[in-house]
């Protein structure tokens, strides 16, 4: 295993060839090989960024499933899932035949579609499942596509310089014994650290100073219900919907919108990870006494009124966001503009502003995400130029991403699957301001095929968007002319300055971000468990004290002997 990785990392990093390694048999792989490429045409090869967004003399059909957000209105009327300004690129673009096979949305009506989708063993073409599991499941059941080859010779050159940033752990994480068998998620850093977002106009109103501990959270979210800043069915704090969660976990690690994540991370509790205790063994960071002490705080908070009500029952965690009933949320860069844009069009004045929150000793404590949380699988049954149809996808969207009008919410691309650098969010922010103060000009980032993919047509949008003064930017900044491209810098200009701007005091990272083998058993029935329990604990519906036998019942049903599965993974 670990001979054919490190095989699969100098191929895809390094571009050297795979031939005799795929040449060899593995009786345990039901997986199907890519083709080799014939020899015999007489058609001068493509190769390079030539082959990676060749279009197909003839059309070829790319049948999908589809995530699709039931409160998105972006598209234009007369548009459909199947037939938009997204499909029709790739139609014209490259001759590719977008079919949406079926569509279920987000959450967990998505989850259940792919589960059962895996489980009947019909795949689409392709889908993005938004969990690691779905993949291995499928991987291991024989359903997918061995892309190693074809990947080797079909990813661009920013695809490729994106996958060498992550150094060897998207690869890792898209393959199973050995093969690459999806195409990898790769998020920045920053979606992984959640922050406060709270109405600082509301603060101002109130004559209230930024709230930077979880005892100043209390006191802000008394403040604006007791003057219900947001009407009648003013909320303090926003929390997590039925297809939300308290907190992020090593499985899905990050862009938890409206999750108490910065909350646990200043009583330093970090549920839902594999902590390294430095002594050569692992916890499970859900079972801590801090942990503990943190469900008792949010349990306090939910009696006393401060939390959303509906919280774990809510169709989408936005709704009282985006309604301006809400004065404080928690969630990565990116919930603040992209996420909550009803809000800024129902209220032009709601100023939005992202902060860390801190440790009662002034530290800022906060969990790190893996290289991504989704995957691009692709059905073994696929036919080549199909195959080869979902990476020339997958190259364009991280091309041409930043030439499409955003207006149209981007989720509407098939199989979107995001790939980024690491420090892109950082790296912008930084930039931008520089464009913005004159020290550099739009087209000194005029670099085809940069890393940073968006950075030129961002820094040609800047101070159509952001007017001075530029050192403590507010909503009153912004012009929302052309939402989508307020929406991406109002996200990176205000959600990412905290992450871009103020050191993070402790970083916490999980041993492990995937399955372990007796996890693949096992784990759906311990994690309904913490759910279950997490959840009642807050709403008052468990006493606090019930989190005791919750961790004794966990390590009993395969708590422990996941636990040294771990802890062997931290020996390697």
């Amino acid at each position: 295993m670990k001979r054919n990785m490190a095989m699969l990392l100098s191929v895809v990093l390094l571009g050297l060839s795979l031939t005799a390694c795929t040449s060899s048999k593995d009786s345990s792989n039901d997986l199907k090989a890519s083709p080799k490429p014939d020899s015999s045409s007489t058609t001068p090869a493509l190769s390079g960024d030539d082959l990676a967004f060749s279009k197909f003399p003839n059309p070829v059909d790319v049948h999908i499933g589809m995530v699709v957000d039931p409160t998105d209105k972006t598209l234009p009327e007369g548009d459909s899932v199947s037939n938009n300004q997204y499909t029709r690129y790739l139609k014209e673009k490259y001759n590719i035949n977008v079919i949406v096979d079926w569509t279920a949305a987000t959450g967990n009506d998505f989850k259940q579609k792919v589960s059962l989708t895996i489980a009947s063993g019909k795949l689409p073409d392709g889908m993005v499942v938004d969990d690691r599991s779905f993949m291995t499941k499928a991987a291991s059941s024989g359903l997918l596509y061995d892309i190693t080859d074809l990947f080797q010779q079909y990813q661009s050159s920013q695809v490729k310089d994106i996958m060498a940033s992550t150094d060897g752990r998207a690869l890792e994480n898209a393959s199973y014994k050995g093969k690459m068998v999806s195409l990898p998620n790769i998020t920045v850093d920053t979606d992984g650290v959640h922050v406060l977002w709270v109405r600082k106009d509301w603060l101002d109103k109130l004559q209230l100073p930024v709230p930077k501990t979880t005892s100043d959270i209390e006191k802000t979210a008394k403040a604006f219900m007791d003057n219900k800043l947001g009407g009648d069915k003013t909320i303090g704090i926003a929390g997590p919907s039925k297809n939300s969660f308290p907190y992020s976990t090593f499985l899905l690690s990050s862009n938890n919108m409206g999750g108490f994540d910065p909350i646990f991370g200043a009583m330093d509790a970090y549920p839902g990870y594999w902590l390294d205790n430095g002594d050569g063994s692992v916890s499970y960071g859900t079972l801590t006494d801090n942990t503990k002490n943190t469900l008792a705080l949010l349990a306090d908070w939910y009696k006393k009124g401060l939390i959303d009500p509906e919280v774990g029952t809510r169709d989408n965690v936005g709704d009282p966001i985006n309604a301006n009933q809400a004065g404080i949320f928690f969630g990565p860069w990116w919930n603040g503009g992209y996420g909550n844009g009803d809000s800024f069009k129902n209220d032009p004045t709601a100023n939005w502003q992202a902060y860390p929150v801190y440790s009662d000793d002034n530290k800022w404590n906060a969990h790190m995400k893996t290289t991504g949380s989704t995957y691009t699988i692709i059905s073994k049954n696929a036919k080549p130029d199909v195959v080869k149809a979902i990476l020339i996808m997958n190259n364009a969207l991280v091309r041409d991403e930043a030439t499409f009008d955003l207006s149209v919410a981007v989720g509407w691309y098939p199989l979107r699957n995001v790939m980024a650098a690491a420090n892109e969010t950082e790296y912008e922010y930084a930039e931008l301001l520089k464009v913005l103060k004159g020290e550099t000009q739009p087209e000194d980032y005029n670099k085809p095929n940069s890393l940073y993919k968006l950075m030129y047509a961002d820094a040609k949008k800047v101070k159509d968007v952001i007017k001075a003064p530029y050192d403590d930017l507010n909503v009153s900044n912004f012009n929302t002319a052309n939402f989508g491209d307020f929406q991406r810098l109002y996200s990176i200009m205000i959600g990412d300055r905290p992450f871009t701007t103020i050191p993070i005091d402790k970083k916490v990272y999980s041993v492990t971000y995937n399955q372990t083998p007796t996890m693949e058993t096992k784990w759906a029935n311990l994690k309904k468990m913490e759910d279950e329990t997490v959840l009642k604990i807050i709403l008052g519906q468990a006493p606090i004290d019930s989190f005791d036998k919750f961790v004794k019942d966990w390590k009993a049903q395969g708590g422990d002997e996941i636990t040294k599965e771990v802890a062997e993974l931290l020996k390697k």
